[in-house]
């Protein structure tokens, strides 16, 4: 009994590492950089602070001046500052024992702030007469005299605590 002769034909994929270029790759046109960007686009971005990426190469550190045209100027008052006390002498340890019991405090409100600032003030203009008949003093500091839009353009200058 003769079998029947069948034939097939199996196609693979192969990878040939022959001869032909002996292992030489040309890597020159693969261009090769950093998953943030090429070093033209790097340049791009930090010659230019109003750019969105900007944030991205600065590392998230806030910047020292402002683009005026196309110069960048450099605002001293936004250069940080460490003021560090003088502890030549002092006896205390640089460290607080956690046996320390805890600190409770309230919220500082409105009206503490006007405690603080104001209320001396007007006691001794009470007591030495010179408030009107509606209460205002007759002789008014410089704070009592800002306006609010005044108060706010003081708040919001340059060089204020508020950032």
């Amino acid at each position: 009994m003769a079998l029947p002769v069948t034939s097939s034909l199996v196609q693979t994929r192969a990878i040939s590492t022959s001869a032909t270029a002996y292992g030489k790759k040309n890597f020159r046109k693969f261009l090769m950089y950093g998953k943030r960007g090429t070093r033209q686009f790097k340049q791009q971005v930090k010659s230019d602070p109003t750019s969105e990426f900007h944030q991205m190469f600065s590392r998230g550190v806030r910047p020292v001046g402002e683009l005026v045209g196309k110069k960048y100027e450099v605002i001293p008052e936004k250069i940080p500052e460490l003021i560090v006390p003088d502890l030549e002498g002092f006896k205390l340890k640089p460290y607080v024992s956690y046996r320390v019991p805890d600190v409770v405090q309230g919220e500082f409100r409105p009206q503490d702030l006007f405690h603080a600032v104001y209320s001396q003030k007007i006691a001794e203009d009470f007591k030495a007469g010179k408030l009107d008949e509606e209460g205002r003093p007759l002789e008014p500091s410089e704070e009592e005299q800002l306006t609010p839009e005044v108060a706010k353009e003081r708040a919001l200058k340059i060089g204020s605590d508020r950032f």
